[in-house]
């Protein structure tokens, strides 16, 4: 089979040349950023601070737990019009399954006497950001895929049986993971204070 460029021709001129995705994520974002609704939409979010309209999306803030002493700035993903200078809100609980994975691994851990070396939790979320912009009916608001990756080392010498246990134990007892596979239902309260004086 030859190989080279395909070349579309329309009335015997060309026309264009095909363009090849490594990934559906390169897929995704080449759709995402040739949608005229979503790039309008967005252009209209970033817009409409500027001109003194609206509300604006730089930064909130957020203390994890009251009376804690810290407070965690949050930024606007880039994709919804924001700045995205800081952490988005869909960091949030992708840290925060990353961080109880992570404290989970370690205190099973603990609880089957087995000696970890190193470990390393990462998670990687996937969303289609046109849900949240409101773009096209069939698109979900939300992560569509959420992967969390556990790397690490025991003891060289850990019985092969006892690492199994505490991948199951681990992975069971990860109240954010359990949380995000069986969600509660989550009520919403808006309390709106009188116009400003």
């Amino acid at each position: 089979m030859a190989k080279g460029e395909i070349l579309i021709t329309r009335h015997g001129k060309p026309a264009g040349v095909p363009i090849g995705f490594d990934s559906e994520d390169d897929w995704f974002d080449y759709r995402l950023e040739n949608d005229p609704v979503f790039l309008q939409r967005i252009a209209s979010a970033r817009e409409s601070p500027r001109s003194g309209r609206g509300t604006k999306l730089d930064h909130s803030k957020v203390e994890p737990m009251d009376g804690c002493g810290v407070v965690v700035p949050i930024g606007t993903h880039a994709a919804v019009g924001g700045p995205h200078d800081g952490p988005t809100p869909g960091d949030i609980p992708c840290a925060a399954l990353a961080a109880c994975q992570d404290s989970t691994m370690r205190l099973v851990a603990n609880l089957l006497g087995v000696e970890l070396t190193s470990l390393e939790v990462s998670v990687i979320a996937t969303v289609d950001v046109r849900g949240a912009m409101a773009v096209g009916p069939g698109v979900p608001v939300g992560f569509q895929t959420m992967t969390c990756n556990i790397c690490f080392k025991a003891r060289v010498g850990t019985p092969p049986e006892l690492l199994e246990k505490l991948k199951l134990a681990a992975e069971r007892c990860c109240i954010v993971q359990q949380t995000l596979k069986s969600p509660p239902p989550v009520k919403t309260t808006f309390i709106t204070s009188g116009p400003a004086q």
